[in-house]
């Protein structure tokens, strides 16, 4: 295979158990501790490149996609995340602390999405899955994942009569 693929392809699932690492936001150098979980963590948070005691998140997304051919699992990163989500990790994290359901719902929200992605092989040769560098949704109606959780998480706690979980 060439080293870099276009595919259209159907998105059967995310996993989101791991889905973000922390990265100094100044020089976005990874961060050590916690086997980098979506955590925040005061005791491990110092850059030991630019002394930034400043992380912050980005996304890193194991993904299932069905193409004319093949399954494959692919592992998508912040840039191309961000397109799909709609939003920073940070956002996302903080997002689903307020609504722990969110994330279990994503895979509703993505069910059957057809998209375009380019995908590479990982510079990395210990690397198990390709890299998507680019993803281009192909429904005209498409909304970031953000957008619907937030509309169906503000409209399932209005039906419960309570007020808005997340107001942004």
């Amino acid at each position: 295979m060439e080293s870099d693929q276009t595919v259209l392809c159907q998105l059967l699932a995310v996993d989101l158990s791991d889905y973000c690492y922390r990265v100094c936001s100044r020089c976005e150098r990874v961060l050590p501790g916690d086997n980098n979980k979506c955590v925040f963590s005061s005791a491990s948070s110092l850059c030991k490149f630019c002394q930034s005691n400043e992380p912050k998140l980005l996304y890193r997304i194991l993904m299932s996609v069905v193409t004319d051919t093949s399954v494959k699992t692919v592992i998508c990163f912040d840039r191309a995340a961000t397109v799909l989500f709609g939003c920073s990790a940070d956002e996302f994290f903080h997002f689903t602390k307020l609504n722990p359901k969110a994330a279990s719902m994503v895979n509703q929200v993505f069910d059957g999405e057809m998209l375009r992605m380019t995908l590479t092989r990982p510079r990395n040769l210990n690397a198990q899955h390709m890299r998507v560098t680019s993803v281009v949704p192909l429904r005209s109606g498409f909304q970031p994942a953000i957008v619907t959780l937030r509309q169906l998480c503000c409209t399932q706690s209005a039906s419960l009569g309570g007020g808005l979980f997340y107001n942004k």
